[in-house]
């Protein structure tokens, strides 16, 4: 995998967990996800898990 490939996974977990976390303070509300805030943030860890070497 290439670095660049690592930095585009790392990029977009980092964007799912910050989402989630402002989801949870209630500043952003998107409703077709609340019901799966936890999932996305297990798959963000899963994304930052493969990216690392």
């Amino acid at each position: 995998m290439s670095n660049r490939t690592r930095s585009i996974l790392k990029a977009i977990a980092v964007i799912l967990v910050l989402l989630m976390v402002v989801m949870q303070l209630q500043w952003v509300i998107v409703p077709a996800i609340v019901a799966y805030k936890f999932w996305i943030v297990v798959v963000a860890f899963g994304l930052l898990l493969i990216s690392s070497k």
